[in-house]
């Protein structure tokens, strides 16, 4: 599995400069000043409609993703009164992928959060992780990005739209998560501020990673993808599908960007 991993690598580097040139010609990221305020969030609950995304026990992900963050939002809108929040769905309804980037580009968002549950082959796998994009580094990131990014199977045209991308190819993850935007690091500091916080309520912590998300690719500002807790897990299950587990998942990243939102505009 390793030289495996190493080959798909060395194929990245390969054709990496083909790939920037193609996916920096489809989009350029414009200039953003670092350490405005924030002023406009954009919450995108993963999935939904005919995307279900995992789903286990009769639980589905498009679900407990999409409470999720009704109760973020709210929260951040009952406490400040001057950020715009913008919800990618507040339903159970469908939206492509490259659409979440383009609502948050359009809206000249600070930052885009997209919230999402895990899923594993071995069902006593546990634990939150959050994402920014970048490189995959082990073969378990890869795994995730790949699941996450099935999605876009269920759109029509989608290797035109996603410049021929293949959701089901390991190499053309690789070479994706190559591309980085200019606020990786903001995107690190937010992820930080997650996972110390899931820590700080009892959960397990699987760490800050990087891979390659659609979802992310294309978005102009600082953005995470926050891995919840996995479905697959029986104990994770209940406490995700559960009330108090969903207003204590909120209120974790809540305090998360509180956090990031008081770094980022230099209050103590």
């Amino acid at each position: 599995m390793k030289m495996k991993l190493q080959k798909y690598i060395y194929l990245g580097h390969a054709a990496l400069i083909l790939f920037i040139g193609c996916a920096w010609a489809a989009f350029k990221v414009p200039a953003r000043k670092p350490g405005t305020e924030i002023k406009t969030l954009v919450i995108d609950a993963g999935h939904g409609g005919y995307d279900h995304g995992c789903m286990y026990g009769g639980a589905n992900e498009k679900d407990i993703t999409l409470s999720i963050s009704n109760k973020l939002g709210k929260l951040i809108s009952d406490s400040f009164k001057n950020i715009k929040v913008i919800y990618i769905r507040q339903s159970d309804s469908f939206v492509e992928l490259h659409e979440r980037a383009e609502i948050a580009n359009k809206n000249n968002a600070d930052f885009f959060l997209s919230v999402h549950v895990n899923a594993s082959t071995s069902p006593s796998a546990y634990g939150t992780e959050t994402y920014a994009m970048g490189l995959h580094k082990t073969v378990g990131n890869l795994l995730v990005a790949k699941r996450e990014n099935a999605s876009i199977l269920l759109e029509n045209d989608y290797q035109t739209k996603y410049d021929g991308f293949d959701p089901s190819s390991a190499e053309g993850h690789i070479i994706f998560s190559l591309f980085q935007n200019q606020f990786l690091k903001q995107s690190l500091d937010m992820a930080a501020h997650v996972e110390k916080n899931f820590k700080q309520m009892n959960r397990y912590s699987r760490g800050v990673k990087q891979a390659g998300f659609l979802v992310l690719w294309k978005t102009a500002m600082p953005s995470v993808l926050v891995e919840t807790g996995y479905l697959s897990n029986n104990i994770e299950r209940k406490y995700l599908t559960s009330a108090s587990g969903q207003d204590s998942t909120a209120m974790v990243i809540f305090k998360a960007f509180v956090e990031y939102k008081n770094e980022v505009e230099g209050k103590k």
